[in-house]
């Protein structure tokens, strides 16, 4: 075993800074002594814990906090999940019988002290101790308090001399410092070495920013627009009409050129899929895996009528409100599974199918700890089901493009070989040249990794029915 220092220091009890909602302590106004952020996060991990994904919960326990405090509660939150590894080994050390023992929700509340005291250096430490002891008084009592306010108070002492014993195995010592599960890491390094795969694990950890796409306007009217409501503007990587944005003076939706319909918000992964895919113009085209309709949007740019269905209503109905914000005529919105497609004749049909979401943990860290091994199995057979039953919706000499946001093999290239050997009457077809960079073409199929391209990960493959 070697030892490695944590990764980073709040500085201790220095000043909350410019950006530090609700004053000093940070976290916005008090419900009880306690921030309404910091009980928004407490209760975020509670919903993780009873089986809600992280981005549902967050939107359901914010609603009621300021663009600040959302930003706050996000920062805290999404940052305990990147780092919950090291969080984990560093409290470890200093719980007696280590944070097994403990009830989960009182080792999620010291993760997200840990987190507020060694990574955020809006907040003081004397808040994140004091605030992070009063909830765990108010949810699990005096004895847990008195736990949280002896282990923070430790962490805070020792912070400039924090060191965590390093495996030597260097798959572990990879899922160590970069805060991934073992499995994961493992098959990674198989695939693309341990160098690589640091860099991939690098960047899952960080922040994902915020991607926008121009909606009835050119890129240079949309960026004035946003740079006069005080929002600055660079370039994004791989798609040249897409702007990386600073986080807003208010929220995102408050923005004039939102409530205007003048962009929608996509990672060029997801819009290289629909360039990829490039559907004929004047098209139809079917979108049967469509929430949260981003791809179904872009897809309308060029065809007569773009056919979004997905399974869930709740689902279809924010892509409806995404419709009509953006004024989205030719876009027509039905509830069906694609395991059972309601269509047929269609130019081109998109499947952007539920998958692991491997190559999206930057924007979403709570999968990781979510994903277990069997989870390659049962997605594989869903995949499965969908692609053979979206081919029949498909007219001869059409087009059907596979995607998903994985990147593992079981659920990209293992999939399209299996159909190809099954359908002898349908071929791989590479996109016409110069509507992806070649740097994301991998044998024809699109192949957008995080680690080399610095966007989300993202496959797809293009298949034509030739009779």
């Amino acid at each position: 075993m070697t030892q490695s220092t944590f990764f980073g220091s709040a500085g201790g009890g220095g000043s909350a800074g410019s950006g530090s909602p609700g004053g000093a302590a940070g976290g916005g106004a008090t419900i009880g002594g306690v921030t309404e952020a910091r009980v928004a996060a407490a209760t975020i991990c509670a919903d993780m814990r009873g089986g809600d994904l992280l981005d549902p919960a967050f939107d359901r326990r914010t609603i009621g906090l300021d663009a600040r405090d959302r930003r706050w509660t996000r920062e805290l939150v999404y940052g305990m999940l990147r780092h919950r590894s090291r969080l984990d080994a560093l409290l470890a050390a200093r719980v007696n019988g280590g944070l097994a023992r403990l009830d989960a929700d009182l080792a999620d509340l010291l993760r997200l002290g840990a987190q507020q005291l060694l990574s955020m250096r809006s907040v003081p430490a004397y808040a994140a101790i004091a605030q992070t002891v009063e909830l765990a008084k108010r949810r699990h009592g005096i004895g847990a308090s008195k736990l949280a306010n002896a282990v923070l108070r430790r962490l805070d002492r020792e912070r400039e001399a924090l060191i965590i014993a390093v495996p030597s195995d260097p798959v572990d010592a990879l899922a160590l410092e970069h805060s991934h599960p073992r499995w994961l890491v493992a098959r990674w390094v198989a695939r693309w070495g341990a160098d690589e795969t640091a860099r991939l694990l690098a960047a899952n950890n960080l922040e994902a920013p915020i991607i926008v796409r121009p909606w009835h306007v050119v890129r240079e009217q949309l960026e004035a627009t946003l740079e006069a409501a005080g929002v600055h503007v660079t370039d994004a990587p791989l798609v040249a009409d897409s702007m990386t944005i600073s986080a807003p003076p208010v929220g995102l939706t408050e923005l004039g050129a939102y409530k205007q319909g003048l962009f929608h918000v996509q990672d060029p992964a997801s819009t290289l899929v629909t360039k990829y895919a490039c559907f004929a113009s004047g098209a139809m085209v079917g979108d049967l895996c469509a929430a949260p309709g981003g791809k179904a949007l872009e897809l309308s740019r060029t065809a007569r009528l773009v056919v979004a269905s997905d399974a869930s209503p709740a689902r279809l109905a924010r892509v409806a409100q995404n419709v009509i914000r953006l004024e989205a005529p030719n876009v027509a919105l039905m509830v069906a599974d694609a395991r059972f497609p309601a269509l047929e004749g269609l130019d081109g049909v998109l499947i952007d199918v539920p998958c692991t979401g491997t190559g999206t943990f930057r924007r979403h860290p709570d999968a990781r700890w979510r994903l277990k091994t069997s989870d390659l199995a049962v997605l594989g057979a869903l995949q499965r089901a969908i692609i053979r039953s979206a081919a029949t919706a498909v007219r001869p000499g059409g087009l059907l493009v596979y995607s998903t946001c994985s990147l593992e093999p079981e659920e990209n290239d293992e999939q399209i070989e299996s159909f190809l050997a099954d359908h002898p009457d349908w071929v791989l077809e590479p996109p016409p040249n110069g509507v992806v960079p070649d740097a994301v073409l991998d044998a024809g199929r699109l192949r957008v990794l995080p680690q080399r391209h610095g966007a989300d990960g993202a496959f797809a493959a293009r298949l034509r029915r030739t009779r």
